[in-house]
């Protein structure tokens, strides 16, 4: 938690910083526990072999919502974010130890809202199990912040993210136009406990698990924007 403001210079420079020790081993297992006793039924949730991962992740297992949002991750949120953000989107993403699923490089574009409205500047829309995704304007986009809590040890043996640095400030940035003689690669390596805060424009991805390990992590994006009046987040939360 040292250097708040050494995290918030890296964060808007290169787009994201990673801080080690947020959360306890005893804080860890708690909300694994939580986790490992849902029912894992609902339309919600997606599983195969390679991933499962949970949508509205805090809306569906609202027990959990004291365990992540300690004191550590409330004084981030309101020391590198600011006063007024809060929640718009939670999911749980389990890569098991044996899983193949890689993810090419992307910007996260989409925001989660409770309908579909015609409205400037937003658009394309998707829907996916009942709920809606649109790309919004790049202002809402450029507004939000990204905490990637990790319950395991990550690197690039397991499906670390990989980012390439300051691809954040470049609006909306193709992967097929990366020119890679110009731009470079990170692996951001995080421990059990730890977590990764990042710009949902930089460019990521991550690769297949090779070490059979598991990786689970909890990814919770947050704004303080509020959207236009014919539109609500679906998932919006406010952290007390």
């Amino acid at each position: 938690m040292n250097n708040i403001q050494n995290h918030k210079s890296l964060l808007k420079e290169k787009g994201f910083t990673v801080i080690n020790n947020i959360f306890s081993n005893h804080e860890v297992e708690k909300i694994s526990e939580v986790i490992q006793h849902i029912d894992p039924s609902k339309e919600t949730f997606r599983k195969s072999e390679d991933l499962f991962a949970i949508r509205q992740f805090l809306k569906e297992i609202p027990e959990v919502k004291d365990l992540i949002f300690n004191e550590n991750i409330k004084s981030i949120v309101k020391d590198i974010f600011g006063s007024d953000y809060f929640v718009v989107k939670s999911i749980y993403f389990d890569k098991p130890e044996k899983s193949n699923w890689y993810v090419a490089y992307h910007q996260d574009l989409t925001i989660s809202v409770d309908r579909k409205a015609e409205l400037p500047g937003f658009g394309p829309w998707t829907t996916k199990q009942n709920q809606f995704a649109v790309q919004p304007p790049l202002e809402i986009l450029e507004n939000i912040f990204t905490i990637r809590i990790h319950l395991d040890d990550t690197d690039e043996n397991n499906g670390a993210l990989k980012v390439v640095p300051r691809s954040h400030a470049k609006g909306i940035y193709r992967p097929e136009t990366i020119d890679w003689s110009v731009e470079t690669e990170e692996i951001c390596n995080v421990d059990k406990g730890g977590i990764m805060i990042m710009k949902p424009l930089i460019l990521h991805g991550s690769n297949r698990t090779t070490n059979g390990k598991k990786r689970r992590v909890i990814h919770i994006e947050f704004s303080d924007r509020e959207l236009p009046e014919a539109l609500n987040w679906s998932e919006r939360m406010v952290i007390n």
